[in-house]
């Protein structure tokens, strides 16, 4: 099956008395347990008793995400942070070495170096380029390693087809955050990596009203170690986030596709603005990651978020977020609305100031994820706010 189908079909429907074209949501918290032999199961051998363990609603978003990440099996969780700290705490050890990227969400790093520093565990930072990871994996042993696919705010991108060589020669286990390219345009299974990382609330759920995590996996007994964490720190998601996922999910694919192209039209005409230094977007062919980015991302499509830098610095940019009337300024991405933050004080606000100048992240940076409304409204709306900066 293509995307669009298993975005809709992605998943063997529960058995249901009425036939509803709809799956029912089970928002039971109990499920008939008698022992291990006289209970309910998954597919998995997975008991279904408790709802902080197991929830038939979540499997059915877990089937469907594994079917579109072309995955062995999928988690869902509570959030993306509740992702990422159950891998976290089912990974590092005393000793542990652990490599992530010096551009990434502040809040994995924060808390992986946190988590670092009470077990005893090694954590080194480098710049977000294949270079750089190719040399460290190369030359260096490391037990886990978290990549983002493309880097938040500055869109820098991995080549992951040239990395899968040195993944499959370290025993790293290579976690890779997909949340910005999803699975339409990348999936990084495909090159070797571990297990792929998503915040739902963003391009999955799609519709900012759902907040999420998933984690997608090609290896059956790392995802019963996972399954086993999640249940002791109870991070699963909750039933009823699960229906508005899959309700979401149904319409990822047209959706990235929109706002992709709307993206590369709104970088396009801010590339050519007198009041705007420089445009952060794949799909430009001035970008120097736009022939990787080509190479790698399916559909011509380069995602739905970019970056750009105003003139006149923070002022400048915190005078054009209040004068926007369609785009919500508002520390999100991936939903229907467009939305615009200032990165340096949302996502990369706990970067030290050297790694945040090093990256290219100042205080006239802005990030906009582009949603669903038409482009010719959007970039009215950015060229008369763009009008008033002096």
């Amino acid at each position: 099956m293509g995307d669009r189908t298993k975005a809709v079909h992605g998943y063997e429907p529960l058995e249901d008395p009425y036939e509803s074209v709809v799956p029912p949501v089970y928002l039971g918290v109990a499920y008939r347990y008698v022992d291990d032999q006289d209970s309910l199961h998954d597919e998995r051998g997975l008991d279904i008793k408790y709802s902080r363990e197991n929830s038939p609603t979540v499997r059915l978003l877990e089937k469907a995400m594994t079917s579109l990440e072309h995955a062995v099996d999928s988690l869902a969780f509570s959030t993306g942070m509740a992702a990422i700290s159950t891998v976290l705490l089912s990974s590092i050890r005393r000793g542990s070495r652990v490599l992530l990227l010096k551009e990434m969400y502040s809040t994995t790093v924060q808390l992986t170096e946190e988590l670092a520093s009470i077990v005893g565990a090694q954590v080194v930072k480098v710049y977000p380029s294949t270079e750089a990871v190719e040399e460290e994996l190369s030359s260096s042993k490391y037990d886990l390693v978290l990549l983002e696919t493309m880097t938040n705010p500055t869109l820098k991108i991995l080549d992951l087809a040239r990395l899968s060589r040195v993944f499959a020669e370290s025993n790293a286990k290579v976690y890779v955050d997909n949340t910005f390219v999803t699975p339409v345009l990348l999936k990084p299974l495909e090159y070797g990596a571990w297990a792929v990382i998503h915040s739902i609330t963003k391009y999955i759920g799609g519709h900012n009203d759902v907040t999420g995590g998933l984690v997608a996996l090609r290896d059956t007994e790392e995802t019963k170690t996972l399954w086993e964490w999640r249940r002791k720190l109870g991070t699963i998601m909750p039933p009823f986030e699960a229906y508005l996922t899959l309700r979401g999910l149904k319409t990822l694919v047209p959706r990235v596709e929109l706002q992709s192209r709307t993206a590369l039209a709104l970088a396009e005409f801010l590339e050519g603005h007198s009041k705007v230094d420089t445009v952060y977007y794949p799909g430009l062919r001035s970008s120097p990651y736009h022939e990787v980015a080509s190479r790698l991302f399916k559909r011509g499509l380069y995602g739905g978020v970019l970056s750009f830098k105003v003139k006149g610095g923070l002022d400048a940019a915190r005078r054009l977020l209040r004068s926007l009337r369609l785009a919500k300024p508002a520390p999100s991405l991936g939903g229907s609305e467009t939305l615009v933050t200032l990165p340096a004080l949302t996502a990369a606000s706990k970067l030290s100031e050297e790694d945040r100048r090093e990256l290219g992240i100042d205080a006239s940076l802005v990030r906009m994820s582009v949603g669903l409304e038409d482009p010719e409204d959007l970039i009215d709306d950015l060229d008369r706010a763009l009008a008033q900066l002096a």
